[in-house]
């Protein structure tokens, strides 16, 4: 499996160019990649703050299941993902996906599948604090 996750505690800062090192090319015609970061407006009002708790048990699992079915699905080379959790500023990156592949279509598609699936199955949780209050947002992810 060509699948590398990794699990970062915030402060600590995403390092996406260094993630992307962990990816396998050899043979690869594209390299696709997505970064999520955290606005600073939301409806209007000033965000502070993401706060992101996770089953930390389960996260790695879940990740790696999810890189492990994007490769199969999409006929990716490799996968390399990281997703921070705690307290998370506006700017500041959230999550990155790189996936290298032999052809672009599959690796576009494989990329957006694997953001649309880690925010549907992987338990994590997300609080909005903003100046008028705190908001869990509903779902995972």
């Amino acid at each position: 499996m060509q699948g590398h996750i990794f699990i970062q505690e915030a402060p600590e800062q995403l390092d996406v160019d260094n993630l992307r090192t962990h990816l396998q090319t050899e043979g690869c015609g594209a390299i696709v990649s997505f970064t999520g970061i955290t606005r600073g407006q939301d409806d209007g009002e000033k965000v502070l703050r993401l706060e992101f708790d996770a089953w930390q048990d389960k996260l790695s699992e879940t990740l790696h299941g999810l890189a492990e079915q994007a490769i199969s699905k999409f006929g990716l080379r490799s996968v390399a993902m990281a997703h921070r959790t705690g307290s998370v500023g506006p700017g500041e990156d959230i999550v990155a996906i790189h996936v290298a592949s032999p052809h672009r279509k599959e690796a576009f598609e494989g990329c957006s599948w694997l953001i649309d699936e880690l925010k549907r199955q992987a338990p994590l949780w997300k609080k909005e604090v903003k100046p008028s209050g705190a908001t869990w947002k509903a779902g995972l992810g």
